[in-house]
């Protein structure tokens, strides 16, 4: 961390508080944390192709860059990504080269990173349906830990598998993603789910005072038809099954417990919210739901703070886009809802994952030859403003939620 780092990322590099009481409010002046999250998915596509984004946007490359970049624009912070297909290509031999250059970039430039340790990739070798797909996760994650805790002289943060639930569903039940299964959902969300726990598990043990972020998706389903309401309901309880699995509040069996929860992350984007068997809300829409209602329901059902762990917008929409989240999210934080850090992801454009097409969703363009990139002026605008708001917000106890 540098030196002059707001308290606010130093918050986040704390062990876990303990839960706030149910039904506590009370107003939030902590400062926030914004961070870039560099896209980092490497999973199989339907014709067997496997991504790697950090490659294709050449982060991978420009790493010392990027986290220079991030920091001039006040982004202290940062997600970003291990290649597990990469650096364990041969069971039980690790080869740390694609990740090493990153840690250390990241630490010259003074940004702190939270790691994914899985972004729906894994070895080639490797069943997920397996027991050896759970032993050899935690042995991955504890070899990782060990890795950054001795280059860092500090615990790490990980994510230990992204996005449970999504997964579950484009690569378990609808075949979009590996492994490619059809109707298989419910049960790849138990294995990913196990993964996570028994990772924790094995992170700890090599680094106590390591920390956690779960990033789950944040949808709201409105019923379209008095008929579909049943339905609807059912399938926004649905987004909460891997935390509860995570935390034990629900199949026990698998291992986890309420210890295993550390930071929350909600992935909010603005398809998140849909009519059961239809099309999308608009925002501004009278179904559509406010953020700040469904923060604060995440928050009283787990107890824990939170962070919007990815948010963004593509082309013209991305200042709005950003207005409104970080609004909504004062206005979560002014009745009492701890939410610690947003994260615009990505924080770079990418390559689409199926079409390849250019994605202009992020603060800064792709490399030229010399890995220089442009910036999003209206973007990095409405993020210096937003900035600005947060810390006239939090002068005034968190009462600001323009």
């Amino acid at each position: 961390m540098p030196p002059n780092e707001p308290d606010g990322a130093t918050a986040l590099s704390k062990p876990p508080p303990r839960p706030h009481q149910a039904g506590a409010v009370s107003r939030s002046s902590a400062p926030i944390l914004f961070l870039g999250g560099f896209e980092c998915s490497s999973q199989r596509r339907l014709d067997g192709r496997r991504l790697d984004l950090l490659a294709a946007t050449g982060h991978d490359r420009w790493a010392l860059a990027d986290y220079r970049a991030l920091a001039k624009h006040g982004l202290h912070a940062a997600r970003d990504g291990l290649r597990w297909h990469l650096i364990e290509t041969t069971p039980g031999r690790y080869d740390w080269s694609s990740f090493l250059p990153m840690l250390r970039a990241a630490q010259t430039a003074g940004v702190q990173v939270m790691w994914d340790l899985c972004h729906y990739g894994w070895p080639d070798d490797l069943d997920i349906w397996s027991e050896a797909f759970i032993e050899r996760f935690a042995r991955f994650a504890a070899e990782a830990a060990g890795v950054v805790t001795g280059e860092l002289g500090e615990p790490p943060f990980f994510c230990t598998v992204n996005e449970i639930s999504y997964w579950a569903w484009a690569g378990g039940e609808i075949g979009r993603m590996g492994p490619l299964a059809l109707g298989q959902g419910p049960a790849l969300k138990r294995q990913l789910a196990r993964a996570s726990i028994a990772a924790t598990a094995a992170v700890r043990a090599v680094a106590p005072q390591a920390r956690f972020l779960h990033a789950e998706p944040s949808i709201h389903v409105a019923a379209g038809s008095p008929e579909s309401e049943e339905a609807a309901a059912a399938y926004r309880t649905v987004q909460y099954e891997a935390l509860d699995m995570v935390s034990g509040r629900l199949a026990p069996e698998l291992g986890g417990s309420r210890d295993c929860l550390d930071l929350v992350g909600v992935n909010f984007y603005p398809d998140n919210q849909w009519y059961h068997g239809g099309g999308t809300i608009p925002l501004g829409h009278h179904a559509y739901r406010p953020f700040r209602e469904m923060l604060a329901e995440v928050h009283t059902r787990y107890q824990r703070p939170l962070m919007v762990a990815e948010t963004g917008a593509e082309g013209t929409a991305r200042p709005a886009w950003l207005h409104y989240v970080c609004a909504e999210v004062r206005a979560a934080r002014s009745i009492g809802v701890p939410v610690e850090g947003i994260c615009l992801y990505p924080i770079l454009n990418y390559p689409g994952w199926e079409d390849e097409r250019l994605c202009e969703v992020g603060l800064f363009s792709s490399p030229d030859e010399n890995g220089r990139r442009a910036c999003c002026a209206e973007f990095a605008s409405e993020i210096a403003r937003q900035q600005h708001l947060f810390r006239e917000a939090e002068m005034h106890g968190g009462n600001d939620a323009r």
